[in-house]
């Protein structure tokens, strides 16, 4: 079963929540970053630190994170950001196009994560958990959320609907992005008691949405913590990392999309030739195709918009053959293009789905790419599925939206 713990958080005053509150470091470019340098109150001068040091820093280097440290010292110094004095959960409410979920932000066990009680679904990459790594050690605060979903669970989804009915939130705010922001502070003895049983009894896992490498660098934080003699009792704060746990009904994954720079020698009409072994292809002339279900993609190449359907040998049925990353990467990206390792191969790019379909026809048609691929987007079920089956997915498989915002709850350890 799933365990949980409270803390003492680290947040905004709430008339500067909107000024603080960052998207992760990992979703904006330091070029991005950079435009909201003039704001003292925001978290991009903790996550992305480097925006105030000179542009040929290295954003590895030991600088950018005691730049870091500086930072987030000066904002409790100044009382830009306050703990709590008592040991809290948060409700966190994201609205979305009339569209809103709520999560609890608490934190889960590290041991949960090595027991694979916190399920995972990606591989992470050695250099992306380091710098994360010496952020945590250097601030000595784990400073972005780890998104995790678990099946619906009655008895916590109604004591987070009563408090959230009974209790004024701390923050609603709306971003420039349009995502509204709500934040409760559960602060009762008994009700955080209560949610902390409820998990204990009721959740038998949870499952990381976002944030594979943040829970796996909190862990051999942890790991390193704990060998060099700083655990006493294991309940100490770096035996937790700080995650936002969403009932999966609540939750929507959009499309992942590619785009590939060259066609590997294929001219276009041979290209929709070699793709027919596999495929059904329809043209669809200048309106884009957007996949209605799984199995359905579409092209764009030429200027001109393709439907995909993947033929019934083209793929298995097992959790991971029948997905259309899957699919894609096995009968296109590799057997056609040669693009065996997505994950370094410079030719392929990933576009998140809210940028929408006419981003894909923009960097084919100013020549960034010579083709683009829209997908049906993976659904929660198989993402559980895959978990569950100790599997991890191809990457890139998943983009959720709306993303959670870094520095309205920062966890100290």
């Amino acid at each position: 079963m799933a365990k949980i713990t409270p803390f003492k958080g680290l947040r905004p005053q709430k008339e500067l929540a909107a000024s603080v509150a960052t998207l992760p470091y990992d979703v904006v470019s330091v070029a991005e970053a950079r435009e909201f340098r003039k704001n003292i109150h925001n978290f991009y001068h903790v996550t992305r630190s480097e925006i105030d040091l000179p542009e040929n820093t290295d954003v590895h280097s030991q600088q950018v994170y005691d730049k870091a440290r500086e930072n987030l010292e000066a904002m409790i110094h100044n009382k830009t950001l306050i703990q709590d004095s008592d040991p809290c959960y948060y409700i966190y409410e994201l609205v979305m196009d009339g569209r809103s979920q709520t999560g609890l932000i608490c934190g889960s066990s590290v041991d949960d994560y090595n027991h694979g009680i916190i399920k995972k679904h990606e591989y992470t990459r050695p250099e992306k958990e380091q710098d994360r790594i010496s952020h945590i050690t250097t601030t000595g605060a784990q400073t972005g959320v780890v998104f995790l979903a678990y099946n619906d669970c009655e008895s916590v989804q109604t004591i987070i609907d009563e408090w959230k009915a009974n209790h004024e939130p701390v923050n609603d705010f709306t971003g420039t992005d349009g995502i509204r922001h709500i934040l409760w502070v559960v602060n009762e003895y008994a009700k955080v008691a209560k949610i902390t049983l409820h998990f204990s009894q009721d959740v038998p896992c949870t499952y990381i949405a976002d944030g594979h490498h943040r829970a796996a660098s909190a862990a051999k934080v942890c790991k390193e913590m704990r060998e060099n003699g700083y655990s006493v009792d294991g309940d100490e704060a770096f035996n937790y990392f700080i995650t936002c746990i969403f009932p999966a009904s609540q939750l929507k994954i959009m499309d992942y999309n590619r785009v590939v720079k060259d066609l590997n020698g294929y001219t276009i009409e041979t290209f929709l030739d070699a793709l027919s072994d596999d495929f059904v292809v329809t043209p669809h002339g200048g309106e884009p195709y957007k996949p209605k279900q799984l199995h359905e993609f579409g092209l764009y190449i030429g200027a001109s918009w393709y439907k995909l359907v993947a033929k019934a040998g083209a793929y298995t049925k097992d959790p991971i053959g029948v997905l259309d990353v899957t699919i894609l990467q096995q009968n296109v990206l590799a057997k056609l293009l040669n693009i065996n390792d997505p994950r370094t191969d410079k030719r392929i790019d990933f576009i998140g789905g809210i940028r929408g379909m006419g981003e894909l026809e923009k960097r084919v048609d100013n020549k960034e790419a010579a083709a683009a691929f829209a997908l049906y987007p993976v659904t929660i079920k198989q993402l559980f599925d895959i978990a569950d089956s100790g599997n991890v997915m191809p990457p890139k498989s998943t983009w959720f939206e709306p993303k959670l915002r870094d520095g309205l709850v920062v966890y100290t350890i």
